[in-house]
């Protein structure tokens, strides 16, 4: 019988490194859109176990998706405050 390591965990769309003292960092993949970074989105995170990591991506995710929403919304409704331009 043999011993097979476990599977490395992984974030889809992140990169992960654990650090020889066992530290999880996440560094995303792709850059979050530049609304998102003015609104402290942050594309890379840390913490000491990779559940924690895992939920400090997700809550940079989220912060991601709600400061592209309130920038379409805030350009939806100065488009809809100006009227069409002739």
């Amino acid at each position: 019988m043999h011993n097979t390591p476990a599977p490395t965990p992984a974030i889809p769309g992140w990169r992960l490194i654990v650090s020889d003292t066992g530290r999880y960092w996440a560094i995303r993949n792709r850059a979050f859109p530049r609304v998102a970074l003015r609104a402290g989105v942050e594309p890379a995170v840390d913490a000491d176990t990779f559940e924690e990591v895992q939920a400090a991506v997700a809550e940079q995710e989220e912060k991601a998706r709600a400061a592209v929403a309130a920038a379409e919304k805030t350009a939806v409704a100065a488009a809809e405050t100006t009227g069409p331009v002739s």
